[in-house]
């Protein structure tokens, strides 16, 4: 009972008040995702828009609940791209789904900041768990799991560009070490100006901005004719760099680039970085979801060869964002890169072999209960329901693109492997710049563009859980439509 009123004393919403608002919200959201494509997909807001809709400081007394709720559709609404629209068609999908939005509001509801085992129990054995689950969904070798005890294992980061720069880091504090036990009298810093990792060209920038933030040189390399990295490309770099007297340590490979969804050949590459003594991080942000259909599953042969792999559960697996799945071979070298014991995060069971600190995983110390949201979602969708999620979307984007290849006026620039087509205009890039300005400005389907070789390429990703062919039939009469007034405006 003192519980109960303090609580009340601390809080402008009570047990009551929050269980009948709840269920307002719930209704609101349901609202909201059901009726979503009747909505623009894209803002037509400009820059600033919103400071003027609301005060210029924080209210002195409460407000009210319906008066923020109204200030939702009034503020918030108008400024949001809704990427849960069936009409949105860019970047790659944002995943959303009712048991993932469930498991979420129970993490927010136990409140728990996960650093350790002893925080939250349950918050660290259940993601060592869950990632085993999921890894055994994606076939992939067992020194990755845990179960095994071989001293490999998962863990939850926020994106794929956190699990980049991890890897990273931890392969920079493992070739440190082994050059400093080689060369005792070498400098840290004079060993990291010798170092170099290695990408491909077409590897998102966040690989990128992971050297620059590491203070390691980055070299990008170039890729064959279907945007894919060769194990050519990086030998030839290897030479290159070990006769200048540079340290390779690292190579970034991607499977599903960003921007045409290509495959780099981790089964040449793999081989090269074991008998260089090189880390291969694998990056499969978006396409790795596909690899739990054995259909997809070739695309990842060459893990074997891999020190670490990641991809993206919150963009195609139906787990609300933030979840990245990463997974080691080697735990210790993760940790020995982050780890820090001061008194007051230490306890009593910290040395147990059945212990896993997370803070020890990452660049943040402190974590959410994200594997409660994996846990709702493998379960109430069971593998099947989600390999169907996979194999619907796939399908949806070879019927967009048997409809671009049915109309000669358009070409396509990369092979469709998974669910998303690069296509574009024949004719000048200043034509194909000018289409989707056009098609971005009428609000009814959004995509986003990318640079291929000396190309402007159109992309059109299927992304809403809830597309259907309808959708696809949609989206490409109006791109047909923006098309006929751009010729009828030439003419």
């Amino acid at each position: 009972m003192l519980l109960f009123t303090y609580w009340n004393q601390t809080n402008s919403m009570d047990f009551e008040e929050f269980r009948k608002r709840g269920k307002e919200m719930v209704d609101y959201i349901t609202d909201y995702l059901k009726l979503i494509e009747q909505r623009a997909v894209y803002p037509a807001v400009q820059p600033g828009y919103l400071r003027s809709l609301i005060p210029d400081s924080a209210p002195q007394e409460p407000d009210s609940f319906e008066d923020l709720m109204w200030d939702v559709e009034r503020v918030i609404m108008p400024g949001v791209t809704h990427w849960q629209s069936p009409h949105f068609h860019a970047y790659f999908p944002a995943a959303c789904s009712f048991p993932g939005l469930l498991g979420d509001m129970l993490s927010g509801a136990i409140g728990c900041i996960g650093f350790s085992w002893a925080a939250s129990p349950a918050c660290s054995e259940l993601e060592t768990v869950m990632l085993d689950w999921l890894g055994k969904m994606l076939n992939l070798p067992e020194e990755f799991l845990a179960v095994t005890g071989n001293g490999g294992g998962g863990v939850i980061q926020g994106t794929a560009s956190e699990s980049t720069l991890v890897a990273l880091l931890a392969a920079r504090k493992k070739m440190i070490t082994q050059m400093q036990e080689k060369y005792p009298d070498l400098e840290e810093v004079t060993i990291i100006s010798k170092l170099v990792a290695y990408t491909s060209e077409q590897s998102h920038s966040s690989v990128e901005r992971a050297g620059l933030i590491a203070s390691v040189k980055m070299r990008k390399l170039p890729t064959d004719e279907k945007f894919v990295l060769r194990g050519e490309a990086l030998k030839q770099a290897l030479e290159e760099d070990k006769a200048l007297g540079f340290v390779p340590f690292f190579l970034c490979a991607t499977l599903g680039t960003t921007s045409s969804c290509a495959f780099d050949n981790i089964v040449e590459l793999g081989p090269l970085c074991t008998s260089e003594n090189i880390w291969m991080h694998i990056d499969a942000a978006y396409a790795g979801s596909a690899f739990i259909c054995p259909e997809f599953r070739p695309l990842l042969n060459g893990v074997e060869f891999a020190d670490s792999f990641n991809f993206n559960p919150h963009k195609w697996l139906l787990v609300n964002f933030d979840c990245s799945a990463m997974w080691v071979k080697k735990r210790s070298e993760l940790i020995g890169a982050f780890k820090m014991d001061p008194l007051y995060l230490k306890h009593d069971h910290q040395d147990s072999v059945l212990i896993t600190d997370y803070r020890h995983w990452q660049i943040p110390l402190g974590r959410r209960f994200r594997s409660l949201k994996m846990w709702f979602v493998f379960r109430l969708y069971g593998v099947k329901g989600l390999q169907e999620h996979i194999r619907k979307q796939v399908n949806l984007a070879h019927e967009f693109e048997s409809l671009v290849r049915q109309d000669d006026q358009f070409e396509i620039v990369n092979d469709v492997i998974l669910g998303l087509v690069c296509f574009r205009l024949k004719g000048s890039n200043d034509l194909n710049k000018n289409l989707i300005k056009r098609i971005n400005e009428m609000r009814k389907i959004h995509i986003v563009p990318c640079q291929l070789q000396d190309k402007f390429v159109l992309r059109f990703a299927v992304c809403a859980p809830t597309t259907e062919s309808k959708h696809i039939q949609y989206a490409w009469q109006q791109i047909k439509e923006i098309v006929t007034q751009l010729q009828q405006g030439h003419q």
